[in-house]
């Protein structure tokens, strides 16, 4: 067996100072540059990275853990690219190396491309779901779905953060709370006074990314779906889990085409935990 090319220098913690130079690397690998995103995600996460000699960045990824501090109950992976230059040198391989040993025995969950996947199976990852890729100018229904939504406010947040942790069982308190200023809409769904889901809107390049998206059931993601396309006038983009076909089709049917395929991965664990049944859509694939 060959042995693996060294990496190009020592891997270090990312802060949002870098969320420029990550932005750059995505860029030099076809993808968006995401600014938005990246400074959220260095924000609320913890990146890492190799610096490049030449300037800008060798690898970048970007952690975000749930659950208490020292002690997370689980660690999503995402937004991991190699520049270019130095792809099809193991770099990828040892740098993903790296972040699972630092994440010790915390489980490990992460979104793979199809050529991110092959790399992913080998350090032991295992496939557990898939999400689709939707996007698309949403086109509203002449029935209205009898499901009230509103704007959510400060006194709906003990509430959210209640039903969020049952749906996604892990705290992510300083993922909600980051969700005001981090979207252009937050909305809820409401039965005789009690929040049944809620749903964000953040601008992402040219469209507006729905997720998280939890609901009580299709019915009230459909609601909320709806509600967050009625107020913009971009196109709407979200990656929805494959097992919820119903608001899939009924999506496609309002305009939202299929863009592509993600595999949902964990590592250290057999299945997500919380209630997939409830959870339709995450704030981003790169965050889980």
């Amino acid at each position: 067996m060959p042995t693996p090319s060294p990496i190009p220098g020592p891997i270090r913690p990312l802060t949002l100072r870098d969320h420029a130079a990550c932005a750059d690397l995505s860029e030099d690998r076809g993808w968006p540059r995401e600014e938005h995103k990246w400074g959220f995600l260095l924000t609320a996460g913890k990146g890492y990275g190799i610096d490049d000699p030449d300037g800008g960045l060798v690898a970048a990824c970007v952690v975000t853990e749930y659950g208490p501090q020292h002690r997370p109950d689980l660690g999503a992976i995402g937004m991991v690219l190699v520049a270019e230059r130095h792809a099809g040198q193991g770099v990828g391989r040892q740098f993903m190396r790296h972040i699972v040993s630092t994440m010790g025995t915390t489980p490990l969950t992460l979104h793979a491309t199809p050529n991110g996947r092959p790399l992913y199976e080998q350090l032991g990852f295992k496939v557990t779901g898939r999400a689709e890729m939707l996007c698309g100018r949403f086109t509203p229904e002449r029935t209205k779905p009898g499901i009230a939504t509103r704007p959510a406010t400060a006194e709906d947040l003990t509430a959210l953060l209640r039903l969020d942790g049952e749906v996604f069982g892990a705290d992510r308190t300083h993922i909600i709370t980051r969700l005001p200023a981090f979207a252009d809409q937050l909305r809820v769904a409401e039965e005789k006074g009690r929040i049944i889901g809620y749903a964000a809107a953040w601008p992402n390049m040219q469209t507006h990314v729905v997720g998280p998206l939890i609901a009580r059931d299709t019915r009230t993601a459909k609601a909320l779906l709806a509600s967050l396309a009625a107020h913009t006038d971009r196109p709407l983009r979200t990656d929805i889990d494959v097992r919820h076909e119903e608001l899939l089709a009924w999506a496609k049917e309002r305009g939202l085409a299929s863009v592509a395929f993600n595999t949902v991965m964990t590592y250290g664990i057999t299945e997500l935990p919380g209630d997939w049944r409830r959870r339709f859509a995450p704030l981003t694939v790169a965050a889980g």
